[in-house]
């Protein structure tokens, strides 16, 4: 995966960032990153609970123990707060401006929706492919009706989502590192464990670590197309297609589960099942990555 030679366009995203590459302005910019969200978190949660009062609040943001469609929204865009202390980070630490992360605009969304378009054409030939279900029948969660009145909200809020995830890992810590070190091994490899890391849920027991792997594999093919791209336009793609079919039409019953159309037939909790399909999930993120990767060659 790691081919220098096929990494010229990320040239692109870290010459900007050589100016001020020092790993002091780095270990700075993560601590205000992590500063100025939970400030900023803080100030919405506080805001909210004096607003809304203790019953809303709980309500809203899933305290009350409900995976609701509403409380799902607000965990979702709340990682809009992720994007803010980026760009905080970048003006303070490193004197860049935020658009840099990005991309070149124009490029950034013709990237974005040619990976699209591919992966989901890719995601409708699969699901009229066997097999049909996840080894027993699903299980309904929302009304159509209903999901179909969030669904716009619903998709804005996991386009934040994947956006600000994006913009922290293959944006801001991609870019800097390799505006300082030259190999890939360090730029790809060390955000992507970092966001491995990210994902590495205890409630998932003995396969939390089984999990944490899977989403560094993740991290790896969209820190490579990144790279390939010299853009965020096809890891945004499609993170935004692998996260809305995860949230959106079947998830496991979970704290995330509440805009989903259907249930999965086991939960974290069945380790024989979970550990029986992330083989699978493993694969489609393969090939939805050698897509992705064809459609920005086109």
């Amino acid at each position: 995966m790691f081919n220098p030679s096929a990494y010229q366009a990320h040239e692109a995203l870290a010459g900007p960032a050589r100016g001020k590459a020092q790993l002091w302005r780095l270990a700075i910019g993560i601590v205000l990153i992590a500063g100025v969200f939970l400030i900023s978190y803080q100030f919405v949660e506080q805001a909210l609970f004096t607003l809304l009062g203790p019953s809303g609040f709980a309500a809203l943001t899933g305290a009350d123990g409900g995976a609701s469609q509403l409380s799902v929204l607000f965990l979702l865009f709340s990682f809009g707060l992720v994007i803010l202390s980026v760009l905080v980070a970048l003006r303070v630490a490193h004197n860049r401006g935020f658009l840099e992360v990005l991309g070149a605009p124009r490029l950034l969304i013709q990237q974005f929706f040619s990976v699209l378009a591919m992966i989901v054409l890719l995601y409708a030939v699969l699901t009229i492919l066997p097999p049909w279900d996840m080894g027993a029948p699903l299980e309904p969660n929302v009304s159509i009706g209903a999901w179909l009145l969030v669904l716009p909200f619903a998709l804005a809020a996991i386009l934040v989502q994947v956006s600000a995830e994006e913009i922290l890992f293959r944006g801001y810590l991609q870019q800097q590192l390799a505006a300082r070190f030259s190999t890939p091994l360090v730029w790809i490899l060390v955000p992507s464990a970092l966001f491995g890391a990210g994902h590495y849920l205890p409630q998932a027991g003995d396969l939390a670590l089984v999990i944490a792997l899977w989403s560094m594999l993740f991290g790896l093919a969209m820190a490579d197309l990144t790279a390939r791209a010299g853009t965020l336009g096809p890891a945004i793609a499609l993170h935004l297609m692998n996260n809305a079919v995860a949230i959106l039409f079947v998830s496991m019953p979970d704290s995330l589960s509440g805009l989903s159309l259907y249930h999965s037939p086991f939960d974290m909790t069945d380790e024989v099942m979970v550990r029986a399909w992330l083989p699978v999930e493993f694969m489609m993120i393969l090939v939805c990555w050698l897509a992705a990767r064809l459609a920005i060659r086109r």
